[in-house]
């Protein structure tokens, strides 16, 4: 599943960088930027459980075991870290912040729907950082602070399948 996340992420990103590069040309880049570096540290996520099953099957041949535990423990926690980094703060910036930004300042998607990314990407930075910093429990009821990134990343992905665009903002852009 994770995988096929990294991919829906870039995915997304380089279908989005055409249209909102009139916008500002800049944010669109760092848009693209910060779902790279999300995917970044989904990928490092991914490697360190395939590495936990490599030692597992070592572990079956015969290795030592409390030193394999101990490696693997280490692993697990790397996914941890990888998750919080990515999709628990990289996300808030990216699809929050900067494309909630431009689709807000575009009129491309409804201005209320965009406001859901401006919302929701400084409150998964703040409970993130929260859960980083161990403030805050993860998946503690805090967490219901990314129902508004939720939200904004579900109706993104819905609005321009069901509705398309805004066709002015679309004309208004490509005469810029």
């Amino acid at each position: 599943m994770e995988l096929l996340l990294i991919i829906a992420n870039i995915g997304t990103a380089v279908v989005l960088y055409p249209i909102v590069r009139h916008q500002n040309e800049i944010l669109a880049l760092g848009y693209v930027t910060a779902r790279i570096v999300e995917c970044v540290f989904i990928a490092v996520g991914i490697l360190s459980l395939l590495t936990v099953v490599t030692l597992r099957q070592e572990a079956a041949a015969g290795a030592d075991a409390s030193s394999l535990v101990t490696a693997g423990e280490s692993l697990v926690a790397l996914h941890e870290w990888t998750r919080q980094l990515g999709p628990g703060f990289v996300v808030g910036v990216g699809n929050g912040l900067i494309l909630g930004y431009l689709m807000y300042s575009s009129r491309l998607v409804p201005r209320a729907m965009a406001l859901l990314g401006l919302i929701g990407g400084p409150l998964i930075i703040v409970t993130g950082v929260a859960v980083l910093l161990g403030v805050l429990e993860e998946g503690g009821v805090w967490q219901v602070a990314v129902i508004p990134e939720f939200l904004w990343e579900l109706l993104l992905g819905i609005w321009p399948i069901v509705r398309g665009f805004n066709p002015s903002a679309i004309a208004r852009l490509q005469h810029e």
